[in-house]
């Protein structure tokens, strides 16, 4: 067993998107070959339909993957070949935007008035940012969830875990996404392909994550099932954990219990031009998606 070393302990930053979408962004727009293939993860979540409700008009992707995924409240969508839906809470939607599209996703509360949920940017491949769009959009029902025996929860959105397979399918960048939940005290370690860059982030409760350069029961300050830990290693809300290279992630959920999201991918590594929501590999390229997008030429005809 090699557990991942724990590289960056990062909060996420509250910033503004769309028309007005208050949001914290957990990283995007910075060193893309940290978390290759992975671009951008943002939380946006809120009670007050303010900092919502003008959502995020028209924009055009090219180059990316994004992947939507609602808790609470819904988000109405449609895009420029016609598609529109609703997705609601615990329903996911996964856009290759390759070659191009535009669309919009506009937020809307639950009867509370609270909105959640988070979008990832995953980049494409050179041999597959000119591909032809497409969506998946998965209700709730459809997600397989994973009760353990000591009552941790794990809903499988992408990829293979504990004998359960997502119904995400053919994504570039083979990705594992999943939604655990632990309950207060336990410890947990899930395997994660070495080959995958990963990432966690925190968004209820609390827990620590063993490094591989401590003794792997120094985890909080008192006992925990008979082992003696710190609290300076808990992490709590809105947290981003960023792994080193192993096989094993372990972590010790702290007195409340914790909800995170585990997600990991195999990266790319190709040159990264990157113009607001385009990615491409050049800048030509991406000047190239300029002109496009003046001479209405963005969106290319179904082949």
């Amino acid at each position: 067993m090699s557990i991942r070393p724990v590289l960056e302990r990062r909060h996420a930053q509250p910033t503004m998107e769309g028309a007005g979408v208050a949001l914290h962004r957990a990283f995007g727009f910075h060193d893309p070959s940290e978390l290759d293939p992975f671009l951008l993860f943002d939380d946006f979540r809120n009670d007050n339909p303010m900092d919502y409700m003008r959502g995020f008009p028209w924009h055009p992707h090219r180059g990316i993957e994004t992947i939507t995924y609602v808790l609470a409240g819904s988000v109405d969508h449609g895009d420029s070949l016609g598609n529109q839906g609703t997705l609601g809470a615990g329903d996911v939607q996964w856009m290759t935007a390759g070659s191009g599209i535009l669309h919009q996703e506009m937020p809307k509360g639950n009867a509370q008035g609270q909105m959640h949920g988070f979008q990832l940017w995953a980049n494409l491949p050179k041999d597959l940012k000119m591909t032809a769009p497409r969506y998946q959009d998965v209700k709730s029902k459809e997600i397989p969830e994973i009760i353990d025996d000591d009552g941790t929860v794990v809903r499988v959105i992408v990829g293979s875990f504990w004998g359960k397979t997502g119904p995400v399918d053919g994504i570039a960048a083979d990705p594992q996404y999943l939604d655990i939940s632990i309950p207060a005290g336990r410890k947990k370690t899930f395997k994660v392909d070495t080959y995958r860059r990963s990432f966690a982030y925190i968004f209820e409760g609390s827990a620590a994550f063993a490094d591989a350069s401590k003794p792997t029961g120094v985890l909080l300050e008192k006992e925990v099932q008979g082992e003696e830990v710190n609290i300076r290693d808990m992490s709590g809300n809105r947290t981003l954990i960023r792994f080193g290279t192993g096989d094993d992630i372990t972590v010790q959920a702290g007195e409340e219990g914790v909800r995170f999201l585990l997600i990991s991918g195999a990266p790319i590594q190709e040159p990264v031009a990157w113009h607001g929501p385009i990615v491409m590999n050049t800048q030509e390229e991406i000047m190239q998606a300029m002109r496009d997008l003046r001479n209405n030429t963005f969106i290319k005809p179904a082949h």
